[in-house]
């Protein structure tokens, strides 16, 4: 019998890195990036999407100061998972512990899946899905109600998409979740627009407060022109106020992209308030604890969705646990791409035919050019 050579971490790095994000209105976002070598010099990649500069630098700190404690450790998810829980009880979980966690855990399932020369989707286990529909997914920017509804309609021609996801409450000056008139207006203006078929999702921003009563007027009526699923309309953890809301309206409710970990994505699956389970890689642990959410899901009959509004390296990780995941039914797309897609030595081709496919070569399916990251990254 032959066996396998084991490898371990031979090498852990991690960079703090800024971009301008223009689906944010070009506002400045941070994300840590880590690389994991292995003995027999495969690199993997990772991504912790932190957002602001503070968390970012803790967590690539974290990164950094976690090197004597995983360099050596066996390269596979479990052997790491159980060394970075001999130490982080006290500090863990969630928050920038996680993070780390996160990115890492992506890094590694790469560096292992490329020692074996196959694809992430296929060291997961295999595509339940050859493909999945589109959703463009952006924030709401022009103060011109019909300029703003046609903008979302030229991204999904363009792209074919089978839906939209529209950020309220964000920078720019749509200055939409505040008053209900002209949400609703919007509303209209949008399904016009956009025709028929197109499903629309509505994403709240954390500026937008609104009471139980007021979410169920305007779910109710923003159900008039097909609102398919609304995210966040009472924050990040309103279980009784879901509930009602749930109960008075026939629109899927989604949250859960803040949860960290499983723990967290099975509290809110069992309060019966969810319908839609939005799940970071970046931030909840990484692939395995994606799939592990996604697989507590299933059991409840609860769909999720990959939050992919970040860097490549979240994009491959999010496209390949979607696709093995049944109970992930879409793709979110940015309209436009980012600085941090430059950190690739190719691009990743845009979906025009209204679908999504895994992505070719091994691991995440993208190679990162390090003489990229050092220039983009924050100095030491």
């Amino acid at each position: 019998m032959v066996m396998q050579r084991v490898l371990s971490i031979e090498r852990l790095e991690a960079w703090t890195v800024p971009y301008a994000e223009p689906n944010d209105h070009n506002f400045t976002r941070c994300v840590t990036l880590v690389r994991v070598t292995t003995t027999d010099g495969v690199e993997g990649w990772g991504e912790c999407v932190t957002l602001f500069k503070e968390a970012s630098v803790a967590c690539t700190a974290l990164i950094r100061g976690w090197r004597e404690l995983l360099e050596g450790v066996e390269a596979t998810p479990e052997a790491v998972s159980q060394a970075i829980q001999s130490q982080w009880w006290w500090y863990g979980e969630g928050g920038i512990a996680s993070f780390a966690r996160a990115g890492i855990d992506i890094a590694i399932w790469d560096a292992m899946a490329r020692s074996r020369g196959v694809s992430l989707l296929d060291a997961i286990g295999g595509a339940a899905h050859e493909a999945l529909p589109v959703f463009v997914s952006s924030h709401a920017a022009l103060s011109d109600l019909d300029a703003e509804a046609e903008r979302w309609s030229t991204w999904v021609t363009e792209r074919s998409a089978a839906g939209v996801k529209v950020g309220f409450g964000k920078r720019g000056d749509a200055n939409l979740g505040f008053d209900h008139d002209r949400d609703v207006s919007f509303m209209r203006r949008l399904r016009e627009a956009l025709g028929p078929e197109a499903q629309i999702c509505i994403d709240l921003g954390v500026r937008n407060r609104w009471t139980v009563d007021e979410a169920i007027r305007r779910v109710v009526a923003f159900e008039e022109f097909g609102l398919h699923w609304i995210e966040e309309p009472l924050g990040h953890d309103n279980p009784a106020g879901y509930r009602e809301l749930r109960d008075s309206t026939t629109t899927l409710i989604a949250y859960g992209e803040r949860e960290w970990t499983l723990s967290g994505i099975r509290r809110i699956a069992d309060s019966g308030t969810v319908d839609v389970v939005g799940i970071d890689p970046g931030r909840v642990e990484g692939v395995s604890g994606f799939l592990q959410a996604t697989g507590y899901l299933a059991s409840c009959g609860v769909q999720a969705n990959a939050h992919a509004f970040s860097g490549p390296i979240i994009y491959a990780a999010g496209l390949a646990l979607s696709l093995a995941s049944p109970v992930c039914r879409q793709m979110e797309v940015t309209p436009r791409r980012n600085q941090l897609f430059e950190i690739l030595d190719r691009t990743i081709a845009d979906s025009a035919d209204g679908i999504v496919r895994a992505l070719p070569g091994p691991g995440l399916g993208i190679t990162v050019d390090i003489d990229k990251v050092s220039e983009m990254a924050l100095p030491d």
